[in-house]
């Protein structure tokens, strides 16, 4: 079956944002400031059709088998999310009324993968592998670079998946006071990736 990879739309929330919910776990709460599921989606519904957080569908991929959404790829550089984290940062502490810091998941100067999550109906297509290679061929076309992400501690079957990709752990990172591994991948520039 053919997996096509595409930019994310507006249109795309209602079936992308679960899956990222469920691939973030708790730290969806922290970026909508909801505790109640039904409030952090209707919220992350609002911040993924926006433009100006990290979790716009403008930094949103979708992998699409038979015509269905079957993955999303979360990716920015960590230059963008500065201004965006500030943006929800900003929008976060109007709503809540108090001072609202979003926890950083990036080092300077690299391209980070914040979420790549498969539809567990479409789950062994090789759908997430397929959009950890696109997310490379994006870092490629910028000229190459590190491409980075986390990855909970527990996550075994993950990490290897990282490891087989040619990301390797440089160090510890907590996010929301859990322990995660930050995991980098050098990507050379090549010409004509699109």
């Amino acid at each position: 079956m053919d997996i096509l990879i595409r930019k994310a739309r507006q249109e795309d929330a209602q079936v992308a944002v679960p899956l990222i919910m469920e691939a973030i776990g708790d730290i969806s709460m922290q970026m909508t400031g909801e505790t109640e599921e039904a409030a952090i989606t209707k919220e992350f519904i609002n911040l993924f059709t926006r433009t100006d957080n990290r979790h716009s569908y403008l930094y949103t991929y979708i992998a699409e088998m038979e015509g269905k959404v079957a993955g999303v790829l979360v990716f920015y550089s960590a230059e963008q999310v500065i201004t965006l984290d500030a943006n929800l940062e900003d929008y976060l502490s109007a709503k809540k009324g108090t001072t609202v810091k979003i926890d950083s998941e990036t080092l300077p100067g690299e391209w980070y993968i914040d979420t790549v999550v498969v539809d567990p109906t479409y789950r062994g297509h090789g759908i997430g592998t397929k959009l950890l290679t696109f997310s490379e061929q994006l870092v490629a076309g910028f000229g190459g670079g590190s491409l980075s992400l986390n990855v909970e501690t527990e996550k075994d079957a993950a990490i290897r998946l990282y490891n087989r990709l040619g990301f390797t752990t440089i160090c510890p990172w907590t996010i929301i006071g859990e322990p995660f591994h930050h995991m980098v991948k050098t990507v050379g520039p090549h010409e004509g990736v699109e």
